[in-house]
């Protein structure tokens, strides 16, 4: 746990910085699940409205995540924000949404992928 922390204090510069990337960070990891899920929703929803309307969630969730991504770039360089913000995203989504929420089956495979997106993840942000 203390590489973690020495990760966390290393994305916010300033220590009253911390606070606020660790929450961009995390509101970003949020609504990127909130939107492909919502977006996953709507492609099985059987009518045009159901549709309609998970739609505009996805795309409000996916505009809140372009607003988290660009306050995190006052904090922290673009390089680090895209990766630790996609990688986060793509392991949320994976189990989240598609493990948890929608019971989609993951396999090892993909468990052996998310393991290699959170190492490159970590290296990225000891830069």
């Amino acid at each position: 746990m203390p590489n973690a922390r020495i990760w966390i204090q290393s994305l916010g510069g300033p220590s009253g910085a911390v606070s606020i990337t660790l929450a961009l960070v995390l509101g970003n990891l949020l609504f990127n699940v909130v939107a492909n899920a919502a977006f996953k929703v709507s492609a099985l929803s059987p009518s045009w409205r159901g549709f309609l309307t998970w739609q505009v969630v996805g795309n409000l969730a996916g505009f809140i995540t372009v607003l988290t991504l660009t306050g995190l770039l006052r904090y922290i360089p673009l390089h680090t924000a895209f990766t630790v913000t996609t990688g986060l995203a793509v392991i949320g989504v994976q189990i989240a949404a598609a493990a948890w929420l929608f019971r989609e089956p993951i396999s090892r495979a993909d468990w052996i992928g998310a393991t290699l997106i959170v190492l490159g993840i970590a290296f990225v942000g000891r830069h």
